[in-house]
């Protein structure tokens, strides 16, 4: 009976054995131009809902493989996805045990920015997101431990960051608050430099006159990517965006703003990527990104206007409101759009969906020049509108 009993039990545990269904894993790194993390699998015309960037870099663990992402373990209790094309294998890492915070140091030496850094061993993945009321800028880092016991401010440099705390909020999950000075969100940036992950928060402008500010404007489209076209009159979104976008520059200049950018001036391929690569580099302080809709339902006409973050609500929302006031029906304010331009946390930006090219009175607005000025002055007076709401 005790050698049945024996043979029984090795029987089990052979079984057990052969069940594991633990799944092999290898180490890569973040790369290619804009490397961003998603929540999941979903897909739609602007691709899955996405967490947000991150920099190359960051070690990854991969462990699965679905189509063209891997699955990656952030923490112990949480996944994302990533594009294949944005990892590269890392065969040289040999994960540590552990993985630590350690220094905290916040101050503000740059003219625009106040500064977060947060000494880190290794360059392992985040995700952040605004709030608001109050405002403020959290983030969680995945795979690490706090070993911070204090947290340095230099406070008579600091014009934008308020207080800093953190929880250890899982196991291997460390979340970060930052609170902010003022209501209005006005952009942050998160990379690593050497050991220290750094959060550069963007300060509110001294003086809120629109004149002092640098205007990014995007006319969507162009090249092959054409766009909708006009339910009449056949043109391409790709060429009206550039009017608008040339309208609204020009009428930007007239009222004393020397400092506007534009992501392309002709008929010119520049993929989106390129796009926010660009923008990141100009830093503006504000974008205007220029659409025109389209619908099946040729009754569905109006103006809308898009956000991903939360703290950039106010500048489409103030956008929307004008362009109310020039005769425009309410299509609707969208938020959490996944629009890869929408998707920076750097500045405040807005997209504008002027009215619908497959509607025949919306259509007839699109092609008039004096509609065109217009909006750009509505665009112009909806900017006015949300520095006052800055004050």
């Amino acid at each position: 009976m005790k050698w049945i009993l024996v043979w029984f039990m090795a029987i089990c545990v052979t079984s057990l054995c052969a069940q594991d269904t633990t799944k092999p894993y290898w180490y890569g790194r973040s790369g290619g131009k804009l490397p961003e993390i998603a929540y999941g699998l979903g897909e739609d015309r602007l691709g899955g809902a996405k967490m947000g960037y991150i920099d190359t870099g960051v070690v990854l663990k991969i462990i699965d493989s679905v189509k063209e992402r891997y699955q990656i373990q952030l923490s112990k209790y949480h996944t994302a996805y990533i594009a294949k094309a944005d990892v590269t294998r890392d065969s040289a890492f040999v994960p540590k045990p552990f993985y630590l915070t350690n220094r905290w140091r916040a101050i503000g030496g740059d003219a625009k920015y106040d500064s977060l850094f947060i000494t880190m061993d290794e360059r392992l993945p985040y995700k952040s997101w605004m709030e608001i009321n109050p405002s403020r800028i959290v983030i969680e880092l995945y795979g690490v431990q706090s070993n911070t016991n204090w947290i340095t401010q230099v406070t008579s440099t600091l014009q934008e960051i308020g207080n800093i705390y953190f929880v250890q909020a899982e196991d291997d999950v460390v979340r970060v608050t930052i609170e902010l000075k003022h209501h209005q969100h006005w952009g942050y940036t998160i990379h690593y430099i050497n050991g220290r992950l750094v959060v550069m928060v963007k300060r509110q402008p001294e003086v809120l006159a629109i004149q002092n500010l640098r205007i990014a404007i995007d006319a969507g489209h162009g090249g092959t990517n054409t766009g909708a076209a006009g339910v009449k009159s056949k043109i391409a979104e790709k060429k009206i965006t550039i009017e608008f976008a040339r309208e609204l520059e020009k009428y930007l200049c007239s009222k004393g703003v020397e400092d506007v950018i534009m992501t392309r001036m002709t008929d010119t391929t520049i993929g989106n990527t390129d796009r926010v690569l660009w923008l990141q580099q100009a830093q503006p302080d504000i974008l205007i990104s220029l659409h025109l809709n389209s619908s099946d339902e040729d009754t569905v006409k109006g103006s809308s206007t898009y956000y991903k973050h939360i703290g950039f609500r106010p500048l489409g929302m103030s956008i929307l409101q004008q362009m109310f006031t020039a005769g425009m029906a309410d299509y609707g304010n969208v938020g959490n759009f996944n629009f890869l331009l929408n998707q920076p946390t750097d500045f405040p930006n807005s997209l504008l969906e002027i009215g619908f090219l497959s509607n025949v009175d919306d259509e007839k607005n699109i092609l008039n020049p004096q509609f065109q000025h217009t909006t750009a002055v509505k665009i112009y007076e909806g900017i006015l509108d949300f520095l006052r709401q800055c004050q």
